[in-house]
């Protein structure tokens, strides 16, 4: 079976339920999902709506209350903390709307730094120079534009050689131009690295370049839609 075509990430009527005294909040209700590996995903829904909940969930920086959440046919639900630090650090890469870079350290060592946790690890040369960012290996993030530091937070999830890529609204922060080239990017993860990239946005925009469409609202799953022909990242008008 071609690896695009095998379902990797499947959520089993999640919920995630926050309480407060005797009252109980949804953030995510009885969810269920199935996408298939080395897809261009985009989930799309308003503030507060549960989107940034599924990433967290998925990349187990939280737990369901309910349901069970199964990524390479392993539930992570059932996960200790530590197999959860080592499911973090073998199988997803994050990409933030805040770049998380350490100030004091170059870029190079900045991307460097997954060589402690993955492992197995890519090089961070090499992935610096996939982002076009090979000539400022020596620079400081204080020294780059926010798209740059951006490439470089990409670099760092992709040096970690993970399966799946999770991005936050990962161009919030960027002008339209540096945004489209970051999304570029990111397309080309799945489609030339064959990693499975999700993507939490609010813009319908990105939506169109997507393999597939997630709707969430009000914390439920309202939609979930395969697109036969995507955009390039260049044919979308911005």
């Amino acid at each position: 079976m071609n690896t695009a075509e095998m379902t990797i990430i499947e959520f089993q009527d999640v919920s995630r339920v926050y309480r407060n005294g005797e009252h109980e909040q949804y953030a995510l209700r009885y969810a269920d999902l199935k996408l298939e590996a080395g897809k261009f995903i985009v989930v799309l829904g308003p503030s507060g709506a549960g989107k940034s909940t599924m990433l967290n969930l998925l990349g187990g920086l939280d737990s369901p209350t309910s349901g069970k959440i199964i990524v390479g046919g392993r539930d992570i639900s059932t996960l200790t903390p530590n197999e959860l630090a080592d499911y973090r650090a073998a199988t997803v890469g994050f990409v933030f709307q805040s770049y998380n870079l350490i100030p004091t350290l170059t870029v190079q060592e900045n991307v460097a730094l997954v060589k402690d946790i993955a492992p197995d690890p890519l090089s961070s040369h090499e992935m610096l120079r996939a982002v076009g960012l090979e000539d400022h290996i020596h620079n400081f993030p204080s020294e780059l534009s926010g798209g740059e530091q951006q490439r470089v937070s990409i670099a760092r999830a992709l040096a970690k050689n993970p399966k799946i890529l999770l991005c936050d609204e990962p161009t919030g922060a960027l002008d339209s131009e540096t945004g489209v080239m970051v999304l570029k990017l990111l397309l080309s993860m799945a489609r030339d690295m064959g990693k499975t990239t999700i993507i939490v946005t609010h813009n319908q925009n990105i939506a169109r370049m997507a393999d597939v469409v997630i709707r969430v609202k009000s914390g439920k799953i309202v939609s979930c839609t395969e697109q036969e022909n995507p955009l390039a990242a260049e044919e979308v008008d911005w």
